[in-house]
């Protein structure tokens, strides 16, 4: 298997050099050169362990590592996540709603985020050169990418995130830890983390004189796991013969574009719906074909904030034609109130709790049954972390305490380390190079 920029620059790589490489020589993302076809091991796949699925799905884009090796970094990865099925459905009155946060820091970036650490603490061990990790993160993907590298020698991250937009948890899952982890305070937003980060890879005199990589959805070794749960979700529906309709809370766009690499594989997914809070610039591009982005605005769903969401490129990278990305893909924004009406209804009538980024995800699944009166689909919602993550919003909203799991909690009397930063790159530079 290899790899190819989205445009167009640089020779094929192998997954190895792909993963170090993090973003590609010109600016652009890599995806795989060729999908592989699995439509034939559908069966065989529904009887595996969830680390068996894993390590057949992740071997055929590393086929350059041996079995044994994926088979390893796999188990090590997922053997710390607290439910017997790694990614339950539950059936939650005429829906279903696919956990994602049973990994060590309650959200599903944890799965991307541990197995590329696992890889590249793999691919670090023969060089002596120091790896450095640039992560831009709207609050979740930093703390997963933090606790996946905490520790690991020769490995130093540096987390880049947006000062006051993230929960008070998630900023101190990210601030805490200390050691080879570094906070990064950006005054701006998300998308500001993200253009920084990039220019880093861009720069010639930075590049010369450290070794970087990234560990946010740019880099494939964290985007392909998240394939992984949307062909668990499948095989757990006990019904397979209705279409299956995913709802997706998306703003950097990677959780829906390893689903739709899951569909391009051969799932049976009928559709995809990208749910959006107020930042909907992918609306507007299904819409129209054009993108614009767009400065960023704050919403309760703060880990969608995003107005210039990088895997876009992906995803017409994938299609090749913007106009057929519909076919796959329908889109719906909500906004703040009906976040909490989502919350609020979905607990009183069937008694479950979900976070703000999971309610976007029911309005858009609720609004697609409307808008297509279908009655009769095995209706999905991706909850991409624990309520706790949010305890005070969802709190306020279902009038009732949730208990935080102790290992969110652990975090919260720890002291905050962080390095305050202008939102310029320059400002980075200076940081690391020093």
């Amino acid at each position: 298997m290899h790899y190819i920029s989205t445009r167009g620059g640089g020779d094929p790589l192998r997954f190895c050099d792909t993963v170090l490489t993090g973003l590609a020589r010109d600016g652009g993302l890599f995806v795989p050169q060729s999908v592989p076809d699995v439509r034939d091991r559908l069966d065989a796949w529904a009887r595996l362990s969830y680390v068996d699925l894993a390590a057949a799905i992740i071997g055929l884009y590393a086929d350059d590592l041996p079995a044994e090796t994926v088979r390893r970094l796999v188990d090590r990865s997922y053997a710390v996540f607290r439910h017997p099925a790694v990614t339950p459905v539950v059936a939650v009155g005429p829906v279903h709603v696919l956990e994602l946060f049973h990994g060590p820091t309650l959200a599903f970036k944890d799965f991307g985020a541990r197995f590329m650490a696992g890889i590249m603490k793999h691919f670090k061990k023969d060089s002596g050169n120091t790896l450095n990790i640039l992560v831009a993160t709207s609050g979740d993907t930093g703390s997963a990418v933090a606790y996946g590298f905490y520790g690991v020698e020769g490995i130093n991250v540096y987390l880049l995130y947006p000062k006051n937009k993230v929960s008070l948890i998630q900023e101190k899952q990210l601030t805490t830890l200390g050691g080879n982890i570094t906070a990064l305070e950006v005054d701006g937003t998300f998308d500001d983390c993200q253009q920084i980060v990039k220019s880093a890879f861009g720069d010639a005199e930075l590049n010369s004189r450290m070794n970087l990589s990234s560990a946010n959805s740019i880099n494939i070794a964290r985007l392909i796991p998240q394939s992984f749960y949307y062909f668990n979700a499948y095989r757990q529906l006990a019904d397979k013969s209705l279409p299956v309709v995913v709802s997706v809370p998306s703003g950097n766009l990677g959780n829906i574009t390893a689903g739709l690499i899951a569909k391009k594989m051969g799932l049976p997914v009928y559709k995809f719906i990208a749910a959006l809070n107020r930042n909907d610039v992918f609306a507007e591009y299904l819409r129209t074909s054009v993108f614009v982005p767009r400065k960023s605005v704050r919403t309760l769903s703060n880990a969608m904030d995003v107005g210039n969401p990088s895997n876009l490129e992906r995803i017409i990278k994938l299609y090749k034609d913007a106009g057929k990305i519909n076919d796959d893909v329908s889109s719906w924004r909500c906004t703040d109130e009906e976040t909490l009406s989502g919350i609020s209804g979905l607990y009183e009538k069937y008694n479950y709790i979900i976070d703000p980024h999971g309610a976007v995800g029911y309005n858009a699944l609720k609004h697609y049954a409307e808008i297509n009166k279908e009655s009769r689909f095995n209706g999905i919602i991706v909850e991409t972390a624990h309520p706790g993550k949010f305890k005070s919003d969802v709190e306020k909203t279902i009038g009732r305490e949730i208990k935080i799991p102790d290992r969110l909690s652990a975090c919260l009397n720890k002291e905050k380390k962080a390095v305050g930063l202008d939102n310029k790159f320059e400002s980075l530079k200076q940081f690391l190079l020093k």
